[in-house]
C-alpha cells in the first residue's frame, strides 16, 4: 500500500467514525433540531470560509452564478437531510435511523435513471430489493424503545428515509458542480443553511443552556462538520472509488456501537437481520458487486 492511499484510508477512517458519533452529539446538546442544524452551519461555516481562504478557494473566478445557484440548491437538500435524520434519531434511534438511511445509494441509482437517463441493471434490481427486504425486517420489529426514545417508531424510520432522499438530491445537484472545490461547496450549503434557518433558530435561548450544550454544538461545528469535511475531502481525493465506499460503512457501524455503549439501546434479531441486508446491499452497489454480465433492464 503505497502511503498516499494509506493516508487516505486513515482520513476516510476518521472521517466516517467521526460521523458515527454525531448522533451522540444531537442527543446529549438538550437542543431542538432545528436549532441543532443553525448552530452546526453557523459554527461550521467560519471553519470551512478558513480552509477555503487557506487554500485559495475564494476567487470569483471560480464560481459562476450558475454553479453558484446549484451549490444553494444543493445546500437546501443537505440543511433537509441534516433535519430529517436528527429528528429520526429520538423516534427510530440512532443505531436504526443510520442504517435505514444508508439506504441513499438506492436513492441516488433511482434519480440518476429518472432525470439523467442512467442504466438500471439487474444486479441493482436485485440488491434494492435486498435492501428493500432490510427495510421491512427492520419495520417488523420495533424492539425496545432507547432511553432517549421519543415514540413514532415509524415515523423515525420514514424520516430517515427522507434523509436519505434528500443526500440523493443533493448528490445529483452536485454532479453539476464538477470542477469545483468540495470545501467551497460546503462553505455555500452551511451558509444557506444559516440563512434559511436563522429565522426560526431560538438563538438567545441558548445564554440559559448549561455548558455540556455548547460544548455539544461547538463540536458538531468544529469537528463534525470542519475537520470531518476535510478529512472525508481529503480522503477521495486521493483513494479508489471501491476503497472509498468500503470505508463508509465504518460510519453506520460506529453509529450502532454508540446507540448500544452510550444508551445500552440493544437491536432485536430481525432489526439485526435488516441492517446486515441493508449494508451488504449498499456496499454490493458501491463495489459493483453481482453477475458476471449485467444486462441493462431500463
Amino acid at each position: 500500500m503505497n502511503k498516499q492511499i494509506k493516508r487516505g484510508s486513515l482520513e476516510m477512517a476518521g472521517a466516517m467514525f467521526i460521523s458515527g458519533t454525531i448522533g451522540w452529539f444531537v442527543l446529549m446538546s438538550g437542543q431542538a433540531v432545528l436549532d441543532v442544524v443553525f448552530w452546526r452551519c453557523a459554527i461550521g461555516a467560519p471553519v470551512l470560509l478558513l480552509i477555503c481562504a487557506l487554500m485559495g478557494y475564494l476567487n470569483p473566478k471560480r464560481l459562476g452564478w450558475k454553479k453558484f445557484l446549484w451549490a444553494v440548491i444543493s445546500g437546501v437538500a443537505i440543511v433537509g437531510n441534516w433535519l430529517l435524520l436528527f429528528a429520526a434519531y429520538s423516534r427510530a434511534s440512532i443505531g436504526i435511523a443510520t442504517a435505514v438511511y444508508n439506504t441513499q445509494p438506492f436513492m441516488l441509482v433511482g434519480l440518476g435513471a429518472l432525470l439523467l437517463g442512467e442504466r438500471i441493471t439487474l444486479d441493482k434490481i436485485l440488491w434494492l430489493s435486498l435492501a428493500f427486504v432490510g427495510m421491512l425486517a427492520i419495520t417488523q420489529q420495533h424492539g425496545e424503545t432507547p432511553a432517549y426514545g421519543a415514540g413514532n417508531y415509524l415515523v423515525g424510520i420514514g424520516l430517515a428515509l427522507g434523509a436519505a432522499f434528500l443526500y440523493a438530491v443533493a448528490a445529483i445537484v452536485v454532479k453539476k458542480l464538477s470542477g469545483t472545490p468540495p470545501y467551497l461547496i460546503a462553505l455555500i450549503q452551511v451558509c444557506t443553511g444559516i440563512l434559511l434557518l436563522a429565522p426560526f433558530a431560538q438563538v438567545a435561548a441558548l445564554a440559559d443552556q448549561p455548558p455540556v450544550a455548547w460544548l455539544t454544538l461547538l463540536t458538531l461545528g468544529i469537528v463534525h462538520t470542519g475537520f470531518m469535511y476535510i478529512l472525508l475531502y481529503g480522503a477521495i481525493q486521493k483513494l479508489p472509488t471501491a476503497i472509498t465506499g468500503a470505508l463508509s460503512f465504518i460510519y453506520p457501524i460506529v453509529a450502532i456501537l454508540v446507540d448500544w455503549i452510550a444508551f445500552g439501546h440493544n437491536l432485536q434479531w430481525m432489526q439485526w437481520l435488516g441492517v446486515a441486508a441493508i449494508l451488504l446491499a449498499a456496499a454490493a452497489m458501491q463495489q459493483g458487486w453481482g453477475l458476471r454480465r449485467a444486462a441493462p433492464v431500463c
